[in-house]
């Protein structure tokens, strides 16, 4: 009863809008005609400004030069061409192939330009655009996003970015460390004394393993108050600044709620997983005034995009451009040859995005995580230099002199490595 209440509410308006065009000859419902004049007003709207994609397509090039047609419908109108009227839908709305170009006898680039008026401003609608329905097509990749200084106006992005982290930890050039409490299980004591042995060590930040939550056996506030004295303790009798950074994902107010207490209780930033809870939360905490610390991102959840190298994102959009736009400070992802999907190029060209320009927004940090020790100390500074933040894997916890000293060594080897011409 009450659907039919509603549609006998709205249907009179919408007689009242369509039965004069009706009334023409050769009108009817679905005709290109009435389309035409439903869309009359349009092109106030439109300021001729557009956005472009870049897309890796996979197949013979008839294929995908087919698919990159297809790439412009579904990604705006989703409706046979047939029906769009001769006018600012099909002209403007509709996306355009710029360019396309053969890479390989089966890969190709085609750039795909939309309509800066398709954006609301939120990570949510660009990524809708972008890739919404083809995500769920194979043999079409986002390679890169080309967005205009017109879009990024309204994006703030990184509250601090790499200089002002540097600030925050009073590092200026050599890379930053950060030490990670794991393994899972342990009771917030444990996990502060961990902490406090980092932090003793000389390492920038200590962070909380994303598999931290509210625990029965550890839970949050404990843990961060524990963990925020510990770490305090270390920088009194080290002299240096090293910040604690708790994880805080969970549903909005969860999250919310644990940030502010952790800000109350004096942690240095947070761990937030945005493929877990959404770009637009990283976005959101990171303009919250209250909140106000740094932000590092991290990839749980977001493997799935760059698996296939065929479709998907590329991870120098989702672990560079897309965490910077959002706001994080700093984009974990792990390096190669660790058992991921992510090679060495990956890497270099994620640590390109992190800094490229992208008008007004900071360049931020790019990781080298995943089960990092001594033995890729000079690997990765030779690759990264010194914009890089390490996260050091839980192995270092075995050295055979203690994780204070091994943690030191760390600190002293980046230092001297990334003085040393970075290796393309």
């Amino acid at each position: 009863m009450w659907l039919a209440s509603i549609i006998g509410g709205i249907l009179p308006f919408l007689l009242m809008i369509v039965t004069p065009c009706l009334g023409a000859p050769g009108i009817s419902l679905g005709s290109p005609v009435l389309l035409q004049v439903m869309s009359a007003d349009l092109s106030s709207h439109l300021s001729g400004l557009r956005f472009t994609v870049d897309y890796h397509l996979t197949g013979t090039e008839a294929e995908t030069r087919a698919n990159a047609e297809v790439l412009c419908i579904e990604q705006t109108v989703e409706a046979p061409l047939e029906i769009l009227p001769a006018g600012p839908i099909r002209e403007q709305v509709l996306g355009r192939v710029e360019n396309f170009t053969s890479c390989a006898a089966c890969r190709h680039e085609a750039v795909i330009s939309y309509p800066v008026e398709l954006l609301d401003g939120t990570c949510a609608q660009l990524l809708n655009v972008v890739f919404g329905m083809s995500s769920l097509k194979p043999s079409i990749r986002l390679a890169r996003l080309h967005l205009p200084d017109e879009i990024l106006k309204g994006w703030p992005g990184p509250r601090f970015g790499r200089a002002g982290l540097r600030r925050l930890v009073g590092v200026p050039q050599r890379p930053l460390v950060c030490g990670v409490l794991k393994p899972l299980g342990l009771a917030p004591a444990d996990l502060a004394e961990l902490a406090y042995q980092f932090a003793l060590g000389g390492v920038d930040l200590v962070k909380d393993d994303q598999g931290l939550a509210d625990h029965s056996f550890c839970p949050f506030e404990e843990r961060v108050a524990r963990c925020v004295e510990a770490v305090a303790r270390a920088n009194q009798e080290t002299g240096r600044i090293c910040l604690y950074v708790p994880h805080v994902t969970g549903p909005w107010e969860a999250l919310r709620r644990r940030s502010l207490f952790a800000k109350q209780a004096g942690a240095g930033g947070l761990l937030i997983c945005p493929g877990l809870v959404g770009f637009d939360t990283l976005r959101d905490v990171a303009r919250d005034e209250a909140i106000a610390l740094p932000i590092v991102s991290h990839p749980a959840l977001l493997g799935s995009f760059i698996v296939s190298h065929e479709s998907g994102l590329a991870p120098s959009v989702v672990f560079g451009q897309l965490p910077r736009l959002a706001g994080a400070d700093a984009s974990i992802y792990p390096i190669y040859d660790v058992g991921y999907a992510v090679s060495r190029e990956d890497c270099r060209v994620v640590a390109f995005a992190a800094a490229e320009p992208m008008g007004a927004l900071k360049p931020i940090f790019p990781t080298a995580a995943g089960r990092m020790g001594l033995d890729r100390a000079r690997e990765m500074s030779e690759l990264y230099g010194s914009e890089v933040l390490f996260i050091l894997g839980s192995g270092l916890q075995r050295h055979e002199e203690g994780l204070v000293k091994a943690c030191r060594t760390f600190v002293d080897l980046v230092a001297r490595f990334s003085q040393q011409p970075a290796k393309a």
